[in-house]
């Protein structure tokens, strides 16, 4: 994610170009923080590194959803994840291309926590895929309790790709990750901050080596998801 602390970065495009040949196939940036008329020319950027767009929603308030969800569609965004609402950002993305991964479970905040039990959190899940999205927006590691057990917990629950949102800051958790059955999973704060491999001397080599230990997990770990090891 072009982000830091559930925001995007002011200079996400130009961020954005620095990553160039690394072979991204997914990047993605936060609702909150982005004004409209940046949106397309970010968009456009990460396009250009020949990635997939993602938008997550963060800012957890329904028709602020739903107007983002229409705007990223209109700017070629090809995937929206997160959202508080998913009935509502579902219909604003009705007859579009646009794939929607909503949040599973109560979240709160900004940055955003994942509240309640595993168990309300995988029924969440569950009523989800009932909706018909495609795919589940997990904050596993923002929530308190066994977040690789959650994690394992919504994909077999729910049958669909889900993407690990949120706290992840260490190779051992993207291997957990994996080994637990995630489609993919996001990285923004720990990569601008440095809490991801603190000795990397730029943001360029953390991505570097951050799709270097994804790359190794899918290698070793047997999913039952393998839908492309999805780091933005």
């Amino acid at each position: 994610m072009l982000t830091r602390d559930d925001r995007t970065l002011p200079n996400a495009a130009s961020v954005c170009a620095d990553l160039g040949d690394l072979g991204l196939q997914h990047v993605g940036f936060k609702d909150v923080g982005l004004t409209q008329e940046a949106l397309p020319d970010l968009v456009r950027a990460i396009h250009d590194l020949g990635a997939e767009a993602a938008i997550e929603l963060v800012g957890l308030e329904p028709a602020g959803e739903a107007r983002w969800a229409r705007r990223a569609s209109d700017a070629g965004v090809d995937r929206v994840l997160g959202g508080a609402h998913a009935e509502v950002v579902s219909h604003a993305l009705a007859d579009t291309p646009v794939r929607y991964f909503p949040f599973a479970g109560e979240v709160q905040g900004h940055p955003t926590r994942l509240r309640g039990s595993m168990e309300d959190v995988v029924d969440g899940a569950r009523r989800l895929a009932e909706l018909g999205v495609e795919g589940i927006d997990l904050l596993a590691y923002r929530f308190d309790g066994d977040a690789p057990m959650l994690a394992a917990a919504v994909a077999g629950v729910t049958g669909l790709p889900v993407v690990a949102a949120g706290g992840i800051c260490s190779d051992e958790q993207i291997y957990a990750l994996t080994r637990a059955g995630v489609w993919g999973f996001t990285m923004g704060t720990a990569v601008f901050d440095g809490a991801y491999r603190p000795e990397a001397r730029s943001v360029r080599e953390r991505v570097a080596l951050a799709l270097e230990s994804a790359q190794q997990a899918r290698t070793h770990a047997s999913t039952r998801e393998r839908g492309g090891g999805y780091l933005a």
